[in-house]
């Protein structure tokens, strides 16, 4: 599929496998990386489905081989790869999950970890506190921004090369036990100890919930956990009593999925009738479930804006599909991932799991957006590059019709299945993402940001957020700060500078700085401010009917 490479620059698919690893570090692209961690999920069943794996001729098998083979053989390691290979005789995202994976499989869509409730970065080999998290054990025991983890435990940890993945490691545990850190503080070089008691840290799957005008709203959702639907009504409880906000966009752009129900407890919210349909799934062995509106709705919200693109999956879906089949509201972006499938996880007896697809979703019009995968999986996860490679993501005249087959909207607007939703309005992808440079230095601008905030910290304190998104400006010796110290990094620093690469860069570092003063909703409410899909949406809801502006096209 897609062969158009003919009109690809050359420089394009040289630079392709480096700007797709570049832009799963940004959070831009994860759609690739969907089919094993982040399902359309029903609710876990309690009974264990398999009790062991190998029976019959596998263990026979099995027992021959640890018996007479000529070299010692790990049995777990063979058993994984045969159930591996089976798995991948099915479908993508049927996966068998390990019992090391599983907790932070499961943290992911439970919502929370059991830990100390600390952000941090790596800088110089050195663990620094960026933010104790409000409310949790770290801040109640005194940790503060800045301050230096140089021991967990009875382990020195300063000055080591040392990986996220191993501090975490170290920070986590059950609930109610305790871990000891030595702290350094500033220029003071004595090592203080801090005893902290583990508790359970909320994992939030609604970044930012604020108002782009004086009627919309804005919701960030990044997965649909067991907490989301808690999570978003929260915020949509804010914008609503406290802000006065009549339309909403609802931002699911990378948001790879997570449980169905949580989409659907959402979906009820945004329609006032009863009985509305909202997903149906279906399968073999499972019959059919229709998934409606309860006509229970909180609040009126007027008119409706779901942003999505390439890394919108599952869960993610499942409701712009909702809203675009019942024309309750706008899809703006790019054509979503393509996953039209359900798992239940089972629990295996050594505390591994099974994560198995038992049906197929459909929107209310009756399409399954699941992108073919009949190829076999490695076709599957090359589609999204096809999708580069045909001008997919630069044009909407080169947007695939996966599936011909048309379906029609509650409206009568036709629209199609098979390879995810095709927005309303198409937003190409900005061509900075082109730019190896730009994706190059960006990587640079959290670490930057950081240590210049350390230098002084109270130099922006007196800044508002709404006088700091409008007045503050990132100036030309900020920046050329950055680009040495960037260098320093290692970074190719080019003398020509793109002017769009500049702007960007700079747009990014007072995001950052943003992020600093005002957390997560100063960052967004910077980053947004040139956001071509935003502007898209929130020129859609200037209509007096952005539906039918949208049917005029």
């Amino acid at each position: 599929m897609f062969q158009d490479q003919q009109h690809t620059p050359k420089q394009l698919r040289i630079w392709l496998p480096l700007l797709f690893a570049l832009t799963l570090v940004m959070g831009m692209f994860i759609g690739m990386h969907l089919q094993s961690n982040a399902p359309a999920m029903v609710s876990e069943p309690e009974n264990t489905l398999v009790h062991g794996l190998g029976q019959g001729k596998v263990e026979e098998i099995l027992r021959y081989i640890e018996a007479k083979y000529v070299d010692e053989v790990d049995r777990e390691t063979l058993v994984q790869e045969v159930i591996n290979d089976m798995l991948a005789k099915l479908d993508p995202h049927s996966t068998y999950i390990t019992a090391d994976q599983l907790q932070e499989v499961n943290e992911q869509l439970e919502g929370n970890f059991d830990g100390i409730g600390v952000e941090f970065m790596i800088l110089d080999d050195t663990i620094v506190v960026v933010a104790p998290l409000a409310g949790g054990p770290s801040e109640a025991a005194g940790i503060q921004a800045g301050d230096k983890i140089v021991q967990i435990g009875d382990s020195t940890i300063a000055g080591k090369s040392i990986e996220t993945r191993d501090v975490i490691n170290l920070l986590r545990g059950e609930k109610g036990t305790q871990v000891e850190v030595g702290i350094i503080r500033g220029k003071d070089t004595k090592i203080y100890r801090f005893t902290i008691t583990r508790d359970k840290i909320p994992m939030h799957s609604v970044d930012v919930s604020y108002m782009l005008d004086e009627k919309t709203g804005y919701i960030k959702v990044n997965r649909f956990s067991a907490t989301t639907y808690e999570e978003f009504m929260k915020g949509l409880e804010q914008l609503i009593e406290k802000k006065g906000m009549k339309d909403l966009v609802i931002d699911l752009r990378h948001n790879p999925g997570g449980y169905l129900q949580q989409a659907a407890n959402i979906l009820s919210q945004l329609f006032n009738e009863k009985d509305r349909l909202l997903v149906y799934t279906e399968g073999r062995s499972v019959s059919r479930s229709d998934y409606e509106s309860t006509g229970r709705a909180f609040y009126n919200i007027e008119n409706i804006v779901v942003l999505i693109d390439e890394g919108s999956a599952s869960a993610s879906e499942i409701l712009a599909g909702a809203i675009q089949d019942q024309d309750r509201g706008i899809i703006v972006g790019r054509r979503s991932f393509g996953k039209g499938l359900v798992q239940e996880q089972y629990k295996l007896r050594d505390g591994s799991a099974l994560r198995l697809t038992v049906a197929r979703y459909y929107t209310p019009s009756g399409r399954s957006i699941q992108k073919p995968y009949e190829n076999g999986i490695e076709e599957y996860e090359q589609e999204m590059y096809s999708r580069y490679e045909s001008g997919e993501m630069e044009s909407e005249g080169h947007v695939a019709i996966v599936d011909s087959t048309a379906y029609y909207t509650s409206g009568g607007r036709v629209v199609y299945g098979g390879g995810g939703i095709t927005p309303d309005i198409i937003v190409p992808i900005d061509s900075i993402f082109f730019d190896d440079e730009y994706l190059e230095l960006r990587q640079f601008i959290p670490q930057f940001v950081f240590r210049h905030m350390a230098r002084q910290p109270d130099k922006l304190k007196s800044y508002k957020l709404e006088n700091f998104s409008r007045q503050y400006q990132v100036s030309d010796d900020l920046y050329e700060e950055f680009l040495t110290f960037a260098r320093s990094q290692g970074a190719r620093v080019d003398s020509r500078q793109a002017p769009q690469a500049r702007k960007e860069l700079k747009l990014f570092i007072k995001a950052r700085i943003a992020k600093h003063l005002f957390e997560d909703e100063g960052f967004y409410m910077v980053w947004n401010q040139d956001d071509p899909m935003l502007r898209e949406a929130l020129r859609a809801l200037q209509h007096a009917n952005p539906l039918q502006a949208v049917r005029g096209k």
